[in-house]
């Protein structure tokens, strides 16, 4: 997949093409099908399949108080884009100037002449260009205008898609705002149901207050503040802790500020059980300063307060017991 971060950087040569916007935060099971949709479109057709997306999101830059916590960040967010079958990804760098173009000149200028698209795959609540000005109606009148077919899907973006093949009554909808929900409830599980992957964070090893290795659990204390990915609610999960290299191992994570020890400071903390391939000699961790990405699978317990260091320990070994048995089997 061809990766463009500039409408400078699109081939001349890179023919026409079937379009499609979006954030696609998370890139969940809706974003995907939709972009599936793209990608079968394009092949049918003999054109090139290209989403155009924003970084940093438009929020962000507009309204900061607003802003979601967001799922991915762009690393990921290409990658798992990637996964769909797209031959490129037009990454936008959102600016107010960029905010302040019209809908015709956002139109004409990425989708017709830097694009060459033949068609643009949108939902119906699209909206575009200066203030959201443009809708549905104006991106097909652009489409009349320039020559491209306008395909209108109902579940692109936030809200859209349904969460089973029927799309029947209380079946959970695909979005980006209910895995935020998911997501703060701890709810991890639901949230990877409704991503189609498990939710990931990703930040540097720091030091921690090393309580950990006094207890016989040694942990990799994540930075959190310069994590990316939303952090789930305060709990207990078992987890896979991926280092730079590729080493994917099983890990017991602790979400929040350690009660017992009436901590204050938000912590995430995750214990890589001993005995896996890639934890080095001895099980004996040395992580400082890596970047690594959790990725959450279930969450076991809320956080707790124990009266006192052996009822913690006692659960903790509950715990990677636990952790053990979902992940190694």
């Amino acid at each position: 997949m061809q990766r463009w971060e500039d409408l400078s950087d699109v081939e001349p040569g890179f023919g026409r093409s079937v379009v499609t916007i979006g954030n696609f935060d998370g890139v969940h099971r809706g974003h995907a099908a939709v972009l599936g949709r793209v990608v079968d479109l394009a092949r049918g057709r003999g054109l090139g399949s290209v989403a155009v997306t924003f970084d940093p999101h438009p929020l962000q830059v507009l309204d900061p108080d607003r802003a979601p916590g967001l799922l991915t960040g762009l690393d990921h967010r290409l990658d798992l884009l990637e996964r769909t079958g797209l031959d490129a990804v037009l990454v936008m760098r959102f600016t107010r100037e960029l905010a302040s173009w019209s809908p015709e000149r956002f139109v004409e200028d990425v989708f017709v002449g830097a694009l060459r698209a033949q068609v643009v795959v949108v939902g119906h609540d699209v909206r575009f260009g200066r203030a959201n000005a443009g809708d549905l109606s104006t991106m097909q009148e652009l489409g009349r205008r320039h020559g491209f077919e306008v395909v209108v899907l109902d579940d692109l973006g936030d809200g859209g898609g349904d969460g089973g093949e029927g799309g029947g009554a209380g079946e959970q909808r695909w979005s980006s705002t209910a895995v935020r929900e998911a997501l703060a409830a701890g709810d991890v599980d639901r949230a990877a149901r409704m991503l189609g992957h498990p939710h990931r964070v990703s930040s540097t090893v720091v030091h921690g207050d090393h309580r950990g290795r006094e207890l016989g659990y040694p942990t990799a204390n994540l930075d959190t503040g310069e994590s990316v990915g939303l952090v789930p609610a305060d709990g207990v999960y078992a987890g896979w802790l991926t280092r730079p290299g590729g080493a994917r191992l099983a890990a017991a994570v602790s979400i929040g500020t350690n009660p017992t020890f009436d901590g204050v400071r938000r912590q995430v903390e995750a214990y890589c059980l001993p005995g896996q391939p890639g934890a080095g000699p001895d099980d004996v961790l040395d992580l400082y300063g890596e970047r690594v990405d959790l990725d959450f699978v279930a969450h076991l317990r809320p956080t707790l307060r124990f009266e006192g260091i052996g009822p913690l320990v006692e659960q903790m070994e509950r715990d990677v017991a636990r952790c053990r048995a979902l992940l190694l089997g």
